[in-house]
């Protein structure tokens, strides 16, 4: 047996342990209306809670512009994959960017932090689509209490690379984590479950032509692994199984899995990793051990705010300037990180 289930993919993925949680935003957001809000009427919607699965597009927690206003978060890592669009990013600790069109960041929430994450429709000439996913890595149980930490990988530096299949046709692999095809990933987070190699841990974007094969090797009995078809018009073989577009397929570790595209192009985002084998106590935007470290977090949030916020206005939709471009400061702007184009 080499698949063990095979799900459809319309809210949160169905991952565990060493993930907590995994979502796929594609939002076909419209014109901007030069505030970086949508051009479009917003009545109907449910303000400040947008997640109707059913419209092309959604504000989520953001008011004018769509997107999650300041929250915080404590005792795991946050990996966010932009293939398309562009989110603006501000925390607590003195950090804000701007990333997209195939950038990732890595967040390590580590002890605590407030962050916001919006999502700028910058163009108003025309439309501003979203693609998105969400990976929370959880941290061992010694590292939940370390300093948070932050960095970009900017799609220029973003390892890749270009493969033949058996048949000659092209594989292409973007690799966040792990290593991929002899493709390494830059360095993890030094706090990461994925700073170990022997923990496994992978997440990979992979594009193929129409009519390829890819290989994923045989790790390890005890490894998680996970491949989701997020976009294409075929179906995906793996086993004598049919993955269709939206379905995630939960795989075994220690075989060798061929997934076989059909006839129009695909993609794929792979997830893997060793579990950590903890015990979770999560509740909202906290990931612990227990439930007494669980209301520890609580009653320090309450107390300190993680340090509190220091962008103004709460409840605002924050964002950066509209002609920003890529960028990320770091310590209120003692750093600055912009991608070489």
């Amino acid at each position: 047996m080499k698949v063990k289930n095979i799900s459809k993919v319309s809210g949160p993925m169905p991952i565990s342990d060493p993930y907590i949680m995994g979502v796929h935003h594609y939002d076909k957001f419209p014109k901007g209306n030069g505030e970086m809000g949508p051009n479009e009427s917003l009545s109907g919607r449910k303000k400040g809670n947008d997640f109707n699965p059913e419209n092309d597009w959604r504000m989520y927690h953001g008011e004018k512009i769509p997107g999650f206003p300041h929250h915080p978060h404590r005792g795991f890592e946050i990996i966010s994959i932009v293939p398309e669009g562009f989110a603006d990013h501000f925390d607590s600790k003195g950090s804000k960017g701007r990333y997209g069109q195939g950038d990732v960041q890595l967040m390590s929430a580590g002890s605590g932090v407030l962050h916001s994450e919006m999502f700028p429709l910058v163009n108003d000439d025309k439309e501003n689509p979203l693609r998105l996913f969400q990976i929370w890595l959880n941290l061992p149980g010694k590292n939940k209490l370390t300093d948070p930490d932050y960095k970009m990988i900017w799609k220029e530096n973003l390892p890749e690379g270009n493969f033949e299949d058996k048949n000659g046709a092209n594989v292409n692999v973007k690799v966040v984590l792990g290593e991929y095809q002899g493709v390494k990933s830059v360095d993890p987070l030094k706090n990461s479950w994925a700073a170990d190699p022997n923990n496994h841990v992978g997440i990979a974007m992979i594009t193929l032509d129409p009519n390829t094969t890819f290989t994923l090797p045989n790790v390890s009995s005890t490894m998680k692994r996970y491949v989701l078809f997020y976009d294409g018009k075929s179906t995906i073989d793996i086993d004598s199984y049919k993955l269709q577009q939206d379905q995630l397929a939960d795989l075994m570790g220690d075989q060798e899995i061929e997934i076989i595209n059909g006839d129009s192009p695909a993609k794929i985002l792979i997830l893997e990793g060793e579990p950590i084998n903890e015990p979770v106590a999560a509740y909202g935007p906290f990931v612990m051990n227990t439930q007494q470290e669980l209301q520890e977090a609580f009653n320090e949030y309450r107390k300190t705010e993680f340090g509190g916020w220091p962008w103004g206005d709460k409840e605002s939709d924050l964002v950066n300037p509209k002609d920003a471009g890529r960028f990320a400061s770091y310590d209120f702007d003692k750093v600055i990180d912009k991608p070489a184009v």
